[in-house]
């Protein structure tokens, strides 16, 4: 930006060199269509020279167009107003105004400027200011393509121009000091120096490179000489946020190193060296590379050493909630490294000496996780090792654990079975084969069996009332294919002394913020005592089987469901139970069983008790035994005195049957309405 004035200045320079040892040529008005020289081009320039009335000369360049294109200007509109005298040393003295039309951020629209020209010397040097800005500029009168700049408070914005030369970013904010040293040449420019930022902000158009209020200081190099463009920095950063692809950091008040080598053109950027220190939280060494819309198209993190809490409050905290990952607890210390390319991940490694963490929604913790995982798509790597304290998925805790891993052929898989404890139990994890690089079609597939699983337990871990007895079943197959988890085979699990078989089970966007699950369930000969108990329905004895087919559901809540349960061996039910089944079917007690008699009598004997309902829409149509123009029957009754509950609402609003449920299982009395 300061050559920029320096060589309109310099194009005055020149004309008062023709004009000055000739003072007869004083009130001279020269024009001319286009002015060049190297690095600038004026067109339509009006000057003139005359006699101030105090001995010296007074002057005055016009220019309706000036390009500068090593610096990004373009039809810059150019006054400059000022006097002229010679000092006892023959140098000439200038002091005047300057007032740039057009140029980003209203740079130099009302400068002063004082200029010294010593031919001796073979020196021009210029000061420049407007308001609290202050430039100085110093170049050789022989070599006017070379220039030595001092900033001070200069804003960001002005340099847009400059800026756009090198990359497609734009700077939102902050100001710069500088001391630089500056080369135009034909194709561009080379500058190098010092600098300070206060307050720095730059985005671009991608929006994947960005800062907001950054400070610091260091070095910059520049070359737009060749193609691609070069930028060099090393640099030491405080405060303020930089976003750089997936790393999107919250800097310190303490200083963090940063260099970086970086190459544009066309508006993509490959940064070949980059370096980041942060002495309490991350260091990393890698490279990484945007095409000109601003997609990732590599990273690779040679080695990566990070420090918790610390590196996920500064650099890690946005990255992991995109991956469904919020609120993170993290303590200990994790290092690695990682290679992404645009295609998908190509290796990574980490090692920990101790790591615990736990997501805020309670869905994924580790506790003394220790130990490492080495993977390559394309190459062998040796076994690893990892082990942890404690597990957390989904509320459920696992027990302490250690794995044998190793990468063949792109794949991440066991070297050998597990036993995993949980809740009093097992989970047996028989074979794992995980393929990171696969972003669609078969990405993970693995075999499980579950024995002795304290179902008190679990029920309080998922928020369901305590089931008696254990949880043992098996999963033959479960794989994950594209986005979503599907059950090969059927999960079997013994539970109330029966058993519930899950066939056609499948888990879309397991870890995002609404999964979807689909599945079929059957019931067989489940033990109505036991859950009646556990569910505080009022007592039911007998056995009952049934169907709940094309489940569906949405974060994990019902949205679609065809069920059918049917106790059809007979049995004896509670005048509670009676009442809560007359209140979610909406209906009453037949007709020829008396309210005073119903009263008399604690259980009654049933043959059948059937209940249907289809889940569609927020409804739930419902059904039962068999149907007529009265309502369908929901208890059949046996013996004397004969029971025969009958149900009227044949569509009910879904939120309503669940309230009613829930009421008829937490209190005496179920909410009818």
């Amino acid at each position: 930006m300061r050559a920029t004035s320096s060589y309109l200045l310099l194009t005055l320079v020149v004309l008062l060199w023709m004009g000055a040892p000739l003072p007869a040529r004083a009130d001279v008005a020269l024009a001319a269509k286009a002015v060049t020289v190297p690095g600038l081009r004026m067109q339509d320039v009006q000057s003139q020279i005359g006699e101030d009335g105090q001995g010296g000369l007074k002057l005055s360049l016009k220019a309706a167009r000036a390009d500068v294109p090593a610096m990004g200007w373009k039809r810059i509109g150019v006054n400059l107003q000022g006097s002229l005298q010679r000092d006892s040393h023959l140098r000439w003295l200038f002091d005047g105004a300057a007032q740039l039309a057009g140029t980003q951020g209203g740079a130099l629209s009302n400068a002063k400027v004082s200029m010294v020209i010593d031919p001796a010397a073979n020196t021009l040097e210029i000061d420049l200011s407007q308001g609290a800005i202050q430039a100085s500029t110093a170049l050789p009168l022989d070599q006017p393509t070379h220039a030595q700049i001092s900033l001070k408070g200069v804003p960001l914005g002005w340099l847009q121009g400059l800026l756009g030369t090198v990359w497609s970013g734009r700077p939102t904010g902050g100001k710069l000091d500088a001391d630089m040293a500056l080369d135009l040449q034909d194709k561009g420019l080379q500058a190098s120096g010092q600098f300070a930022l206060s307050g720095g902000g730059f985005d671009t158009p991608g929006g994947a490179l960005a800062g907001q209020s950054v400070n610091g200081n260091g070095r910059l190099n520049v070359d737009t000489t060749s193609t691609p463009s070069r930028i060099d920095l090393d640099a030491s950063l405080r405060g303020g946020e930089l976003l750089l692809g997936p790393i999107f950091a919250r800097l310190p008040d303490h200083p963090v190193q940063l260099s970086l080598s970086a190459a544009t053109h066309n508006g993509a950027v490959d940064f070949s060296r980059l370096h980041v220190a942060d002495a309490d939280a991350l260091q990393l060494d890698g490279s990484m590379a945007f095409n000109a819309k601003g997609d990732l198209q590599q990273l690779r993190l040679d080695r990566f050493q990070s420090r918790f809490p610390a590196a996920y409050q500064r650099y890690g905290q946005a990255w992991l909630a995109t991956l469904g990952l919020r609120d993170m607890r993290i303590e200990g210390q994790l290092a690695g490294n990682l290679d992404l390319g645009g295609e998908g991940l190509r290796s990574f490694a980490f090692d920990t000496e101790g790591l615990d963490f736990a997501d805020g929604e309670g869905r994924l913790g580790v506790r003394g996780l220790r130990g490492g995982v080495d993977w390559s798509a394309t190459a062998e790597r040796p076994a690893t090792t990892l082990a942890w304290q404690g597990l957390q998925m989904y509320r459920m805790v696992h027990g302490p654990t250690q794995m044998r891993w190793q990468s063949r052929g792109g794949a991440l898989g066991l070297q050998r079975a597990v036993d995993i404890p949980l809740l009093n139990g097992r989970v047996h994890v028989g074979e794992f084969e995980w393929r990171p690089a696969a972003s669609k079609g078969r990405r993970l597939e693995t075999s499980l069996a579950f024995a002795g699983i304290d179902m008190a337990a679990f029920s309080r871990a998922i928020g369901w009332p305590e089931f008696p007895g254990t949880l043992g079943g098996a999963i033959p197959s479960l794989r994950w294919v594209d986005d979503r988890f599907e059950l090969q085979g059927g999960l079997s699990i013994n539970v109330f002394d029966g058993f519930v078989d899950i066939t056609r089970l499948s888990v879309q966007g397991p870890f995002g913020p609404s999964p979807v699950m689909t599945g079929d369930v059957q019931l067989r000969q489940l033990d109505l005592g036991a859950m009646t108990s556990v569910f505080d329905f009022g007592s039911i004895t007998g056995r009952m089987d049934g169907s709940i087919d094309e489940l569906r559901l949405v974060n994990w809540n019902p949205v679609a469901f065809k069920a059918n349960l049917l106790a059809g061996g007979g049995g004896r039910i509670s005048q509670r139970a009676v009442n809560n089944l007359t209140a979610v079917g909406g209906g009453g007690v037949a007709a020829g069983l008396q309210g005073a008699v119903l009263k008399l009598f604690k259980t009654f004997g049933y043959k059948r008790i059937g209940l249907n309902c289809t889940l569609q829409a927020s409804v739930c149509h419902m059904g039962g035994l068999d149907s007529d123009a009265d309502g369908y029957t929901i208890v059949e009754g046996s013996g004397l005195p004969r029971l025969q509950v009958i149900g009227h609402q044949t569509q009910v609003d879904w939120p309503t049957l669940v309230r009613r449920l829930k009421a008829a299982i937490e209190s005496n009395g179920p909410e009818v309405h």
